[in-house]
């Protein structure tokens, strides 16, 4: 039997503007991304907890490798230390625009043309959040000018 994918919830991150430490030609861009607040719905119902960061490397080609860490809190109080890495490339025609300070570019791209694809990591501190760890996850992701949405999937 082929594995499936079935929707979890989402989870939507607004972020603050990067700090830049590399941006050249040859290297490529690195940045951190603080996360400040963000909510969840579906399996989950919540918001992000502040005090996040996203971590980027976007390498002259134009490709964002991406690792992100940060915590949510359920409706009923428990919380989440979420990992998730995964990697995130436009279309050719926009590559050049990774480069520039302003993001609000990924706004005029059509979302089904950003490839935007992670493997988050759960760590729970109850038994009823259990099943975050007894499944593998994948993560569909889609950025916008000031954040992302993320929809979480479980491998059945």
């Amino acid at each position: 039997m082929s594995p499936a994918l079935e929707f979890s919830f989402r989870i939507e991150i607004a972020v603050e503007a990067p700090t830049r430490v590399s941006n050249d030609p040859v290297h490529g861009k690195r940045q951190l991304i603080p996360i400040r607040q963000g909510c969840l719905s579906g399996d989950l119902e919540g918001w992000v907890l502040p005090g996040g960061v996203d971590s980027q490397v976007i390498d002259r080609h134009g490709l964002c490798r991406l690792s992100a860490r940060y915590a949510v809190e359920t409706s009923d109080g428990e919380r989440v230390y979420i990992e998730n890495n995964g990697i995130r490339r436009v279309p050719p025609q926009w590559r050049e625009r990774l480069f520039d300070a302003d993001m609000s570019f990924f706004n005029d791209i059509p979302p089904e043309e950003i490839y935007f694809r992670a493997s988050p990591t759960f760590e729970v501190y109850s038994d009823r959040l259990r099943w975050l760890t007894e499944s593998l996850f994948v993560c569909d992701g889609q950025r916008t000018a000031d954040g992302v949405y993320l929809d979480m999937y479980r491998v059945v």
